[in-house]
């Protein structure tokens, strides 16, 4: 399975990936036949889908399966495994999907377009060929830059409680001094700002913090010091007094994760949050929902959004009476924290704004 590590290197990981998006090089893949799955009742064909697709550059599994699917997270339920293709969620550019009809139920199935050596053992294959099912360089690069973080957390991690010759630090090689408590065995920590507080607007409780991307320290001098000497490895702006060291969190993004609908009901969800403060939300914006781990929401999780239904006046009852919410696009889980976590707006059928509702699709 291919996935990334999202981790900001320091000089004390000197194998940490880079800062920007990245492939791993090589995926090892077993020869694996699977079987086939059954077509679930609600999945349905588009109308004007076509028979047949060659995939180009630039194309994602989201964007295919909507194209033959009026429900594109569906799309593993309609593969039609073909046992000589060891990893059928794995897509090449050249590749062609064809659409066809088994008793009745329409299956999905692939060809290679080009020769694919098969061997009894493994394989390698360079994934920078391969099509994401959802374009990941944004979400990547977004999730170098937020963290969210409970308030026990925030309020148990170390922080900086002064600067090497009482400056600001700017630039590698500075000094800092942590205060707190530094896990034993950990030398690499990132520097962190708490930024946004998010609240559920139902309940008002505090689901977490917007916990801002500022660089990195390593450790210099003994964890059990009462203050601790850190070198700063890489910064993006002024590091504060207050500012907050957490260790480093290897993140891990799967880049062949399946959309799917949630085994949960979602209830009370809203998005209470987005990327860049804008006012009108779109496709591919970033979005923060009101529910985490502790609902049950896991990465791959699509859900639908609905906007509040318009109240009217009824000018026979002469009263006024709410119309019923209208679905306006989905959304889809790519990071979950405790209590609350980060969506990709996958498709919008109208402006989207913040405290609209997300429900199961």
């Amino acid at each position: 399975m291919t996935k990334w590590l999202i981790n900001a290197p320091s000089a004390s990981r000197k194998n940490s990936p880079r800062l920007r998006g990245w492939w791993t090089s090589v995926l090892l893949m077993c020869a694996l036949v699977l079987p086939g799955i059954s077509l679930a009742q609600d999945a349905s064909v588009r109308s004007g889908a076509p028979e047949s697709y060659v995939v180009k550059k630039g194309d994602t599994l989201w964007g295919i399966s909507d194209m033959f699917l009026e429900q594109p997270w569906l799309w593993p339920e309609v593969w039609d495994v073909n046992p000589q293709i060891d990893n059928p969620h794995l897509i090449f550019p050249g590749d062609t999907i064809y659409l066809s009809y088994v008793d009745g139920r329409p299956r999905l199935s692939l060809a290679r377009g080009r020769d694919v050596k098969l061997t009894p053992n493994m394989r390698i294959t360079p994934l920078d060929l391969a099509i994401p099912v959802i374009p990941l360089d944004d979400v990547n690069a977004f999730l170098m830059r937020h963290r969210i973080i409970g308030p026990d957390l925030l309020e148990s991690s170390s922080y900086v409680v002064a600067g090497g010759q009482e400056h600001l630090i700017t630039a590698n090689g500075d000094t800092i001094y942590g205060r707190g408590y530094f896990p034993e065995g950990e030398r690499a920590y990132g520097i962190y700002r708490a930024g946004d507080v998010y609240r559920d607007p139902t309940t008002l409780e505090i689901l977490g913090y917007q916990a801002q991307d500022i660089g990195n320290a390593q450790t210099k001098s003994s964890l059990s010091d009462p203050v601790v000497e850190l070198e700063v490895t890489r910064v993006t702006e002024e590091v504060r007094i207050s500012d907050r060291l957490l260790p480093l969190d290897e993140r891990i993004l799967d880049a062949t994760f399946q959309p799917r609908a949630p085994d949960v009901d979602v209830e009370d969800a809203f998005m209470i949050a987005v990327d860049g403060g804008v006012t009108q939300i779109g496709t591919w914006d970033i979005v923060v929902l009101n529910k985490g781990e502790r609902e049950g929401l896991q990465v791959g999780h699509v859900l639908a959004i609905y906007q509040t239904g318009e109240v009217v006046f009824d000018e026979i009852a002469q009263t006024n009476v709410s119309l019923p919410d209208v679905r306006a696009g989905l959304a889809m889980v790519f990071e979950v924290a405790e209590k609350a976590s980060y969506a990709l707006v996958l498709k919008s059928n109208r402006p989207l704004k913040v405290m609209d509702k997300v429900k199961n699709p």
